[in-house]
């Protein structure tokens, strides 16, 4: 059995053991429990406070959303991608080895800095790549019958974010591996930024509207507390005393409610944008489509895409024939490639 063969079986062979393991071992390191708790706390903050006040707690969809939410994140991930991610790591770097002589593991350009550096690096492109895209699942008619999954929903929570069709994880993941696996990220440093972009795709769908002071504090305290805490290699607080600590995160909680506010609409999504990007009625200047950043507002604003009228709390979401299209998770993840799709 050569490399590349025992790499294939060695991914698909004791699933029932990684499951296992990843709902009662890996704790923390675990996307089933990451991703359960996120939920419950969006879950929660639409229930306490919603935005649309009369849409039920359960809105329409809701449990065929949190079926998707299993499937996507969870049983997809690891019944496919992450078995399948081990074989194209190993089959990209082997061919970059033969034909360049470098070695991806031990020799790029981020491989001396510290994790902070790694990570936001690492965000920034990864978002970038998704940014273009999306906008790509929008323009091109085949890959728009699969993206038409995730604009079928009506009536917006935080799980409508889990639900799009199975063929779009396979378009993300295509085409943003090659520059991660250039710039040296590995699985644990995809794994935080993944769990980052997941609460972050949850908040710009819920049932929300916390405005930007808020999110611009809760952001500083992140900041603050990973400083503090000496968490992805910032560490120049930790050995420093408590009163120095109590400051500096009195300091960062002014820094994030009174400035970093100012500038975080242009800076990331929100669900006062992203609804927008849901619309039903699109603007004849933007017939494919506004808003397509998934955690950034960045490229939005800078080409000119970026798109808000006014408040979107209440407008009609889906596309035009949305009730006509397939309801069930079935008929929806055969959408685009069964020979019986129509163009709703």
């Amino acid at each position: 059995m050569n490399s590349l063969q025992e790499s294939i079986w060695n991914s698909y062979s004791g699933y029932a053991s990684h499951l296992y393991q990843e709902i009662f071992q890996n704790g923390f390191r675990s996307y089933f429990w990451w991703l359960i708790i996120i939920s419950l706390f969006f879950l929660t903050l639409e229930w306490v406070k919603p935005w649309r006040k009369n849409q039920p707690k359960f809105r329409k969809d809701f449990w065929l959303d949190f079926f998707y939410m299993f499937f996507n994140f969870f049983l997809f991930w690891l019944l496919i991608y992450h078995a399948a991610s081990d074989v194209v790591v190993m089959f990209f770097n082997d061919v970059v080895l033969s034909w360049t002589g470098i070695d991806l593991q031990t020799t790029n350009p981020l491989v001396s800095s510290p994790m902070w550096v790694i990570l936001l690096v690492g965000f920034v492109v990864r978002d970038f790549v998704q940014w273009w895209t999306h906008r790509l699942l929008h323009r091109i008619p085949f890959l728009w019958n699969f993206h038409k999954v995730h604009h079928s929903v009506q009536e917006m929570g935080f799980a409508a974010h889990l639900r799009y069709h199975w063929m779009e994880t396979v378009v993300y993941r295509s085409m943003e591996y090659i520059p991660l696996a250039l710039l040296g990220l590995n699985l644990h440093d995809f794994f935080i930024i993944h769990i980052f972009t997941i609460a972050v795709g949850h908040y710009n769908h819920s049932n929300i509207s916390i405005g930007p002071k808020w999110t611009g504090l809760i952001l500083s305290m992140a900041i603050a507390l990973a400083c503090i805490l000496g968490i992805a290699d910032i560490s120049f607080l930790s050995a420093s005393p408590v009163w120095l600590h109590i400051s500096f995160v009195i300091g960062m909680a002014f820094f994030g409610y009174f400035i970093l506010s100012r500038i975080m609409p242009y800076l990331f999504n929100s669900p006062e944008m992203h609804i927008w990007h849901h619309s039903r009625a699109l603007p004849d200047d933007h017939q494919y489509g506004v808003n397509f950043g998934l955690s950034l507002a960045i490229w939005d604003y800078t080409f000119d895409t970026a798109y808000i009228p006014y408040s979107g709390r209440d407008i009609k979401l889906g596309f035009e024939g949305v009730e006509q299209f397939p309801s069930s998770f079935i008929s929806q993840a055969s959408y685009g490639i069964s020979s019986r799709t129509k163009d709703h």
